[in-house]
Protein backbone atom coordinates (compact mmCIF):
# COMPACT_ATOMS: atom_id res chain seq x y z
CA UNK A 1 0.00 0.00 0.00
CA UNK A 2 2.79 2.38 0.93
CA UNK A 3 4.73 1.53 -2.25
CA UNK A 4 1.71 2.32 -4.40
CA UNK A 5 1.30 5.74 -2.65
CA UNK A 6 5.01 6.44 -3.14
CA UNK A 7 4.76 5.45 -6.82
CA UNK A 8 1.78 7.74 -7.35
CA UNK A 9 3.49 10.64 -5.52
CA UNK A 10 6.66 10.08 -7.60
CA UNK A 11 4.60 10.04 -10.80
CA UNK A 12 2.89 13.29 -9.78
CA UNK A 13 6.24 14.93 -9.07
CA UNK A 14 7.60 13.58 -12.36
CA UNK A 15 4.69 15.22 -14.12
CA UNK A 16 5.29 18.67 -12.67
CA UNK A 17 8.98 18.43 -11.91
CA UNK A 18 10.57 16.10 -14.49
CA UNK A 19 14.09 14.94 -13.76
CA UNK A 20 16.68 17.38 -15.01
CA UNK A 21 20.40 17.20 -15.47
CA UNK A 22 22.81 20.09 -15.16
CA UNK A 23 26.03 19.51 -17.20
CA UNK A 24 29.32 20.94 -16.02
CA UNK A 25 31.95 20.97 -18.77
CA UNK A 26 35.62 21.60 -18.44
CA UNK A 27 38.56 21.40 -20.91
CA UNK A 28 39.22 17.76 -20.15
CA UNK A 29 36.02 16.37 -18.70
CA UNK A 30 32.26 16.68 -18.65
CA UNK A 31 30.12 16.01 -15.57
CA UNK A 32 26.46 16.40 -14.78
CA UNK A 33 24.24 16.86 -11.70
CA UNK A 34 20.99 14.98 -11.61
CA UNK A 35 18.07 17.01 -10.18
CA UNK A 36 15.44 14.55 -9.10
CA UNK A 37 11.82 15.72 -8.60
CA UNK A 38 11.97 15.73 -4.78
CA UNK A 39 15.23 17.74 -4.88
CA UNK A 40 13.54 20.30 -7.14
CA UNK A 41 10.55 20.47 -4.73
CA UNK A 42 12.86 21.04 -1.76
CA UNK A 43 14.83 23.72 -3.63
CA UNK A 44 11.63 25.45 -4.74
CA UNK A 45 10.22 25.36 -1.20
CA UNK A 46 13.42 26.77 0.26
CA UNK A 47 13.49 29.55 -2.34
CA UNK A 48 9.82 30.36 -1.61
CA UNK A 49 10.51 30.48 2.13
CA UNK A 50 13.51 32.73 1.60
CA UNK A 51 11.48 35.10 -0.56
CA UNK A 52 8.60 35.11 1.97
CA UNK A 53 11.00 35.80 4.83
CA UNK A 54 12.53 38.70 2.87
CA UNK A 55 9.05 40.14 2.16
CA UNK A 56 7.95 39.82 5.80
CA UNK A 57 11.21 41.32 7.13
CA UNK A 58 10.93 44.23 4.71
CA UNK A 59 7.31 44.83 5.77
CA UNK A 60 8.27 44.79 9.45
CA UNK A 61 11.10 47.25 8.86
CA UNK A 62 8.78 49.54 6.90
CA UNK A 63 6.06 49.35 9.57
CA UNK A 64 8.57 50.05 12.32
CA UNK A 65 9.93 53.00 10.37
CA UNK A 66 6.45 54.35 9.80
CA UNK A 67 5.56 53.75 13.48
CA UNK A 68 8.76 55.48 14.62
CA UNK A 69 7.97 58.42 12.40
CA UNK A 70 4.46 58.66 13.83
CA UNK A 71 5.86 58.38 17.37
CA UNK A 72 8.31 61.19 16.71
CA UNK A 73 5.57 63.35 15.23
CA UNK A 74 3.35 62.61 18.22
CA UNK A 75 6.25 63.40 20.57
CA UNK A 76 6.79 66.70 18.76
CA UNK A 77 3.12 67.54 19.03
CA UNK A 78 3.06 66.62 22.72
CA UNK A 79 6.16 68.72 23.29
CA UNK A 80 4.59 71.70 21.56
CA UNK A 81 1.45 71.25 23.64
CA UNK A 82 3.51 71.07 26.86
CA UNK A 83 5.50 74.15 25.89
CA UNK A 84 2.32 76.06 25.10
CA UNK A 85 0.79 75.04 28.42
CA UNK A 86 3.93 75.96 30.32
CA UNK A 87 4.05 79.36 28.63
CA UNK A 88 0.39 79.87 29.51
CA UNK A 89 1.03 78.80 33.10
CA UNK A 90 4.01 81.15 33.30
CA UNK A 91 1.90 84.09 32.11
CA UNK A 92 -0.85 83.17 34.58
CA UNK A 93 1.75 82.92 37.34
CA UNK A 94 3.04 86.42 36.55
CA UNK A 95 -0.52 87.76 36.48
CA UNK A 96 -1.34 86.13 39.81
CA UNK A 97 1.88 87.48 41.30
CA UNK A 98 0.96 91.02 40.20
CA UNK A 99 -2.55 90.63 41.60
CA UNK A 100 -1.19 89.29 44.89
CA UNK A 101 1.25 92.19 45.14
CA UNK A 102 -1.52 94.71 44.43
CA UNK A 103 -3.79 93.02 47.00
CA UNK A 104 -0.99 93.10 49.56
CA UNK A 105 -0.46 96.82 48.94
CA UNK A 106 -4.19 97.48 49.29
CA UNK A 107 -4.23 95.42 52.46
CA UNK A 108 -1.30 97.35 53.98
CA UNK A 109 -2.91 100.68 53.05
CA UNK A 110 -6.23 99.62 54.56
CA UNK A 111 -4.48 98.40 57.70
CA UNK A 112 -2.76 101.75 58.16
CA UNK A 113 -6.04 103.57 57.58
CA UNK A 114 -7.93 101.45 60.10
CA UNK A 115 -5.16 102.01 62.64
CA UNK A 116 -5.56 105.79 62.24
CA UNK A 117 -9.34 105.53 62.42
CA UNK A 118 -9.18 103.37 65.52
CA UNK A 119 -6.93 105.95 67.19
CA UNK A 120 -9.36 108.71 66.28
CA UNK A 121 -12.28 106.63 67.49
CA UNK A 122 -10.58 105.98 70.84
CA UNK A 123 -9.78 109.71 71.20
CA UNK A 124 -13.38 110.62 70.34
CA UNK A 125 -14.70 108.09 72.84
CA UNK A 126 -12.44 109.55 75.52
CA UNK A 127 -13.61 113.11 74.75
CA UNK A 128 -17.25 111.98 74.80
CA UNK A 129 -16.80 110.39 78.22
CA UNK A 130 -15.05 113.54 79.49
CA UNK A 131 -17.93 115.67 78.19
CA UNK A 132 -20.48 113.37 79.80
CA UNK A 133 -18.61 113.65 83.10
CA UNK A 134 -18.42 117.47 82.75
CA UNK A 135 -22.13 117.68 81.98
CA UNK A 136 -22.93 115.62 85.08
CA UNK A 137 -20.76 117.93 87.22
CA UNK A 138 -22.40 121.01 85.68
CA UNK A 139 -25.89 119.60 86.26
CA UNK A 140 -25.03 118.77 89.89
CA UNK A 141 -23.64 122.28 90.47
CA UNK A 142 -26.69 123.81 88.77
CA UNK A 143 -29.08 121.87 90.99
CA UNK A 144 -27.12 122.86 94.11
CA UNK A 145 -27.05 126.51 93.02
CA UNK A 146 -30.78 126.51 92.30
CA UNK A 147 -31.44 125.08 95.77
CA UNK A 148 -29.26 127.81 97.32
CA UNK A 149 -31.11 130.40 95.25
CA UNK A 150 -34.50 129.13 96.39
CA UNK A 151 -33.34 129.07 100.01
CA UNK A 152 -32.02 132.65 99.70
CA UNK A 153 -35.30 133.83 98.17
CA UNK A 154 -37.29 132.17 100.96
CA UNK A 155 -35.10 133.85 103.60
CA UNK A 156 -35.51 137.20 101.87
CA UNK A 157 -39.28 136.83 101.74
CA UNK A 158 -39.43 135.89 105.41
CA UNK A 159 -37.29 138.91 106.34
CA UNK A 160 -39.37 141.30 104.26
CA UNK A 161 -42.55 139.87 105.79
CA UNK A 162 -41.14 140.35 109.29
CA UNK A 163 -40.18 143.95 108.56
CA UNK A 164 -43.61 144.65 107.11
CA UNK A 165 -45.47 143.23 110.10
CA UNK A 166 -43.43 145.33 112.71
CA UNK A 167 -43.05 148.79 111.16
CA UNK A 168 -43.27 150.70 114.55
CA UNK A 169 -41.32 148.41 116.74
CA UNK A 170 -38.75 150.39 118.70
CA UNK A 171 -36.28 147.58 118.76
CA UNK A 172 -35.92 147.88 115.01
CA UNK A 173 -35.71 151.65 114.92
CA UNK A 174 -32.07 151.72 115.83
CA UNK A 175 -31.19 148.95 113.43
CA UNK A 176 -32.72 150.25 110.20
CA UNK A 177 -29.30 150.74 108.68
CA UNK A 178 -28.24 147.21 109.61
CA UNK A 179 -31.46 145.79 108.21
CA UNK A 180 -31.07 147.74 104.99
CA UNK A 181 -27.46 146.51 104.71
CA UNK A 182 -28.56 142.91 105.20
CA UNK A 183 -31.23 143.31 102.55
CA UNK A 184 -28.74 144.82 100.14
CA UNK A 185 -26.29 142.00 100.84
CA UNK A 186 -28.97 139.40 100.22
CA UNK A 187 -29.92 141.11 96.95
CA UNK A 188 -26.30 141.14 95.84
CA UNK A 189 -25.86 137.46 96.71
CA UNK A 190 -29.08 136.60 94.89
CA UNK A 191 -27.95 138.56 91.82
CA UNK A 192 -24.59 136.82 91.82
CA UNK A 193 -26.30 133.45 92.25
CA UNK A 194 -28.65 134.21 89.36
CA UNK A 195 -25.71 135.24 87.16
CA UNK A 196 -23.81 132.09 88.10
CA UNK A 197 -26.92 130.02 87.36
CA UNK A 198 -27.28 131.63 83.95
CA UNK A 199 -23.60 131.01 83.19
CA UNK A 200 -23.88 127.38 84.26
CA UNK A 201 -26.97 126.94 82.10
CA UNK A 202 -25.13 128.48 79.15
CA UNK A 203 -22.16 126.20 79.75
CA UNK A 204 -24.52 123.23 79.95
CA UNK A 205 -26.12 124.17 76.64
CA UNK A 206 -22.68 124.53 75.06
CA UNK A 207 -21.64 121.16 76.47
CA UNK A 208 -24.81 119.53 75.10
CA UNK A 209 -24.17 121.04 71.68
CA UNK A 210 -20.57 119.78 71.76
CA UNK A 211 -21.85 116.35 72.84
CA UNK A 212 -24.23 116.30 69.86
CA UNK A 213 -21.39 117.29 67.53
CA UNK A 214 -19.16 114.59 69.01
CA UNK A 215 -21.95 112.01 68.63
CA UNK A 216 -22.32 113.01 64.96
CA UNK A 217 -18.56 112.73 64.43
CA UNK A 218 -18.57 109.33 66.15
CA UNK A 219 -21.34 108.13 63.82
CA UNK A 220 -19.35 109.34 60.82
CA UNK A 221 -16.24 107.55 62.05
CA UNK A 222 -18.26 104.41 62.73
CA UNK A 223 -19.50 104.49 59.13
CA UNK A 224 -15.94 104.98 57.89
CA UNK A 225 -14.78 102.13 60.15
CA UNK A 226 -17.51 99.88 58.78
CA UNK A 227 -16.39 100.65 55.23
CA UNK A 228 -12.74 100.01 56.14
CA UNK A 229 -13.70 96.77 57.88
CA UNK A 230 -15.57 95.62 54.77
CA UNK A 231 -12.56 96.44 52.57
CA UNK A 232 -10.25 94.56 54.95
CA UNK A 233 -12.57 91.55 55.06
CA UNK A 234 -12.73 91.47 51.26
CA UNK A 235 -8.95 91.83 51.02
CA UNK A 236 -8.45 88.99 53.51
CA UNK A 237 -10.89 86.77 51.61
CA UNK A 238 -9.03 87.49 48.36
CA UNK A 239 -5.67 86.77 50.02
CA UNK A 240 -6.53 83.67 52.07
CA UNK A 241 -8.71 81.80 49.55
CA UNK A 242 -5.97 81.35 46.86
CA UNK A 243 -3.51 80.06 49.46
CA UNK A 244 -6.08 77.62 50.82
CA UNK A 245 -6.86 76.48 47.26
CA UNK A 246 -3.14 76.07 46.51
CA UNK A 247 -2.57 73.70 49.44
CA UNK A 248 -5.75 71.73 48.76
CA UNK A 249 -4.84 71.40 45.06
CA UNK A 250 -1.52 69.90 46.13
CA UNK A 251 -3.38 67.31 48.22
CA UNK A 252 -2.23 68.71 51.58
CA UNK A 253 -4.37 68.92 54.73
CA UNK A 254 -4.64 72.65 55.45
CA UNK A 255 -5.72 72.30 59.10
CA UNK A 256 -2.83 69.95 59.86
CA UNK A 257 -0.35 72.28 58.13
CA UNK A 258 -1.66 75.37 59.95
CA UNK A 259 -1.46 73.61 63.33
CA UNK A 260 2.07 72.38 62.61
CA UNK A 261 3.28 75.85 61.62
CA UNK A 262 1.53 77.41 64.64
CA UNK A 263 3.35 74.99 66.96
CA UNK A 264 6.65 76.02 65.43
CA UNK A 265 5.81 79.73 65.74
CA UNK A 266 4.04 79.83 69.11
CA UNK A 267 5.51 83.05 70.58
CA UNK A 268 3.00 85.44 72.16
CA UNK A 269 2.60 89.17 71.52
CA UNK A 270 3.41 91.19 68.46
CA UNK A 271 1.19 93.08 66.06
CA UNK A 272 -1.37 90.26 65.87
CA UNK A 273 -2.38 90.43 69.59
CA UNK A 274 -6.23 90.58 69.81
CA UNK A 275 -7.59 94.10 70.33
CA UNK A 276 -9.23 95.15 73.61
CA UNK A 277 -11.03 98.50 73.95
CA UNK A 278 -12.43 97.99 77.43
CA UNK A 279 -10.65 98.47 80.76
CA UNK A 280 -13.69 97.73 83.00
CA UNK A 281 -14.12 94.03 82.27
CA UNK A 282 -16.98 94.72 79.83
CA UNK A 283 -17.79 92.51 76.83
CA UNK A 284 -15.93 93.51 73.62
CA UNK A 285 -17.77 95.85 71.30
CA UNK A 286 -18.93 94.64 67.84
CA UNK A 287 -16.08 96.63 66.23
CA UNK A 288 -13.55 94.98 68.55
CA UNK A 289 -14.94 91.52 67.74
CA UNK A 290 -14.88 92.34 64.04
CA UNK A 291 -11.29 93.59 64.28
CA UNK A 292 -10.28 90.43 66.16
CA UNK A 293 -11.81 88.27 63.41
CA UNK A 294 -9.77 90.18 60.83
CA UNK A 295 -6.65 89.74 62.95
CA UNK A 296 -7.34 86.00 63.17
CA UNK A 297 -7.60 85.90 59.37
CA UNK A 298 -4.34 87.86 59.18
CA UNK A 299 -2.76 85.28 61.47
CA UNK A 300 -4.03 82.45 59.23
CA UNK A 301 -2.74 84.31 56.15
CA UNK A 302 0.66 84.72 57.80
CA UNK A 303 0.75 81.01 58.73
CA UNK A 304 -0.19 80.08 55.15
CA UNK A 305 2.64 82.22 53.78
CA UNK A 306 5.11 80.62 56.22
CA UNK A 307 3.91 77.16 55.15
CA UNK A 308 4.12 78.12 51.47
CA UNK A 309 7.79 78.96 51.92
CA UNK A 310 8.38 75.49 53.39
CA UNK A 311 6.59 73.54 50.59
CA UNK A 312 7.98 73.25 47.00
CA UNK A 313 5.57 75.68 45.32
CA UNK A 314 8.14 76.91 42.77
CA UNK A 315 10.02 75.94 39.60
CA UNK A 316 13.69 74.98 40.11
CA UNK A 317 14.76 76.55 36.78
CA UNK A 318 14.35 80.30 36.24
CA UNK A 319 16.29 80.62 32.97
CA UNK A 320 15.05 79.47 29.56
CA UNK A 321 14.31 75.74 29.48
CA UNK A 322 12.32 73.13 27.59
CA UNK A 323 9.94 70.71 29.29
CA UNK A 324 10.99 67.32 27.87
CA UNK A 325 9.32 64.66 30.02
CA UNK A 326 6.46 64.51 32.50
CA UNK A 327 5.61 62.34 35.48
CA UNK A 328 4.30 58.80 34.85
CA UNK A 329 4.96 55.78 32.66
CA UNK A 330 6.96 56.43 29.48
CA UNK A 331 9.27 54.78 26.95
CA UNK A 332 12.77 54.53 28.41
CA UNK A 333 15.13 56.63 26.24
CA UNK A 334 17.98 54.15 26.83
CA UNK A 335 16.40 50.69 26.60
CA UNK A 336 13.15 51.49 24.82
CA UNK A 337 11.14 49.63 27.48
CA UNK A 338 8.21 51.02 29.44
CA UNK A 339 8.96 52.25 32.96
CA UNK A 340 7.75 54.76 35.58
CA UNK A 341 9.32 58.23 35.38
CA UNK A 342 9.20 59.50 38.98
CA UNK A 343 9.79 63.16 38.23
CA UNK A 344 9.80 65.80 35.49
CA UNK A 345 12.64 66.83 33.17
CA UNK A 346 13.67 70.39 32.30
CA UNK A 347 16.23 70.54 29.47
CA UNK A 348 18.68 73.41 29.05
CA UNK A 349 22.35 74.24 28.51
CA UNK A 350 25.02 72.87 30.83
CA UNK A 351 25.60 75.35 33.65
CA UNK A 352 22.01 76.64 33.85
CA UNK A 353 21.47 77.74 37.49
CA UNK A 354 19.24 75.53 39.65
CA UNK A 355 17.39 76.81 42.71
CA UNK A 356 15.79 75.28 45.81
CA UNK A 357 12.00 75.29 45.53
CA UNK A 358 11.36 75.61 49.30
CA UNK A 359 13.08 76.08 52.66
CA UNK A 360 14.71 72.94 54.01
CA UNK A 361 17.84 71.01 54.98
CA UNK A 362 20.18 69.27 52.51
CA UNK A 363 20.26 65.54 53.32
CA UNK A 364 22.39 64.35 50.36
CA UNK A 365 24.93 66.12 48.19
CA UNK A 366 27.02 63.99 45.85
CA UNK A 367 27.03 61.13 43.34
CA UNK A 368 24.19 58.59 43.31
CA UNK A 369 24.22 55.87 40.62
CA UNK A 370 21.85 56.70 37.74
CA UNK A 371 21.02 60.10 39.24
CA UNK A 372 24.55 61.32 38.70
CA UNK A 373 25.29 64.37 40.85
CA UNK A 374 22.28 64.53 43.14
CA UNK A 375 21.00 66.94 45.81
CA UNK A 376 18.24 65.93 48.22
CA UNK A 377 16.48 68.54 50.37
CA UNK A 378 14.17 67.62 53.25
CA UNK A 379 11.31 70.09 53.82
CA UNK A 380 8.53 70.41 56.35
CA UNK A 381 5.36 68.27 56.25
CA UNK A 382 7.37 65.15 55.22
CA UNK A 383 8.20 66.54 51.76
CA UNK A 384 11.51 65.86 49.99
CA UNK A 385 12.79 67.27 46.67
CA UNK A 386 15.52 65.78 44.45
CA UNK A 387 17.66 67.51 41.83
CA UNK A 388 19.56 65.04 39.59
CA UNK A 389 22.12 65.00 36.72
CA UNK A 390 23.79 68.22 37.92
CA UNK A 391 27.15 69.37 36.59
CA UNK A 392 28.05 71.28 39.76
CA UNK A 393 26.80 71.23 43.37
CA UNK A 394 26.97 74.36 45.55
CA UNK A 395 25.58 72.96 48.84
CA UNK A 396 26.70 70.43 51.42
CA UNK A 397 24.87 67.82 53.48
CA UNK A 398 23.36 69.32 56.63
CA UNK A 399 23.24 72.82 55.16
CA UNK A 400 19.99 74.78 55.59
CA UNK A 401 18.71 76.45 52.41
CA UNK A 402 15.85 78.82 51.61
CA UNK A 403 13.58 79.04 48.63
CA UNK A 404 15.44 80.65 45.73
CA UNK A 405 18.93 79.71 46.96
CA UNK A 406 21.17 78.49 44.14
CA UNK A 407 22.07 74.86 44.87
CA UNK A 408 24.02 74.02 41.70
CA UNK A 409 24.07 73.91 37.89
CA UNK A 410 22.32 71.80 35.27
CA UNK A 411 24.39 69.05 33.65
CA UNK A 412 24.41 65.58 32.07
CA UNK A 413 25.86 63.39 34.81
CA UNK A 414 24.53 59.90 35.42
CA UNK A 415 22.19 57.96 33.14
CA UNK A 416 21.09 60.60 30.60
CA UNK A 417 20.84 61.27 26.86
CA UNK A 418 21.61 64.99 27.17
CA UNK A 419 21.90 67.88 29.65
CA UNK A 420 18.76 68.40 31.73
CA UNK A 421 17.43 68.54 35.30
CA UNK A 422 15.49 65.57 36.65
CA UNK A 423 13.30 67.06 39.43
CA UNK A 424 11.36 64.92 41.94
CA UNK A 425 8.95 65.63 44.80
CA UNK A 426 8.38 62.88 47.38
CA UNK A 427 5.96 62.76 50.32
CA UNK A 428 6.76 60.16 52.92
CA UNK A 429 9.24 58.60 50.47
CA UNK A 430 6.63 58.17 47.72
CA UNK A 431 7.12 60.06 44.45
CA UNK A 432 4.30 62.44 43.44
CA UNK A 433 3.83 64.63 40.38
CA UNK A 434 5.86 67.85 40.87
CA UNK A 435 3.63 69.67 38.37
CA UNK A 436 0.80 69.45 40.93
CA UNK A 437 2.73 71.85 43.17
CA UNK A 438 3.95 74.03 40.32
CA UNK A 439 0.42 74.43 38.90
CA UNK A 440 -1.08 75.01 42.36
CA UNK A 441 1.40 77.83 42.96
CA UNK A 442 0.07 79.69 39.90
CA UNK A 443 -2.93 80.77 42.01
CA UNK A 444 -0.68 82.76 44.33
CA UNK A 445 2.93 83.26 43.19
Amino acid sequence: MRSRLAIRLHALLEHYFPERRVFLRSDKDTRFIRLRPHVQVIALGGSAMLVAWAIIATAIVLMDSIGSGNFREQAKRDRQIYETRLNHLASERDTRAEEALAAQERFNSSLEQISRMQSQLLASETRRRELETGIEVIQTTLRRTMKDRDAARAAENELRLALTETPGNGMLDGSDDATEGAVNMLSTVLAETAAERDQIMADARDALEQADEMAFEIRLMQDQNDQIFRQLEEAMAVSVKPLDKMFRSAGLNTDSIINQVRRGYSGQGGPLTPLSFSTKGEAPSPDAMRANRILNQMDRLNLYRIAAEKAPFAIPVKNAYRFTSGFGYRRDPKTGGRRLHQGVDFAGPVGTPLYATADGVVTHSGWSSGYGRLVKIQHEFGIETRYAHMSKINVKSGQRVSRGDRIGDMGASGRVTGPHLHYEVRIGGKAVNPMTYIKAANDVF
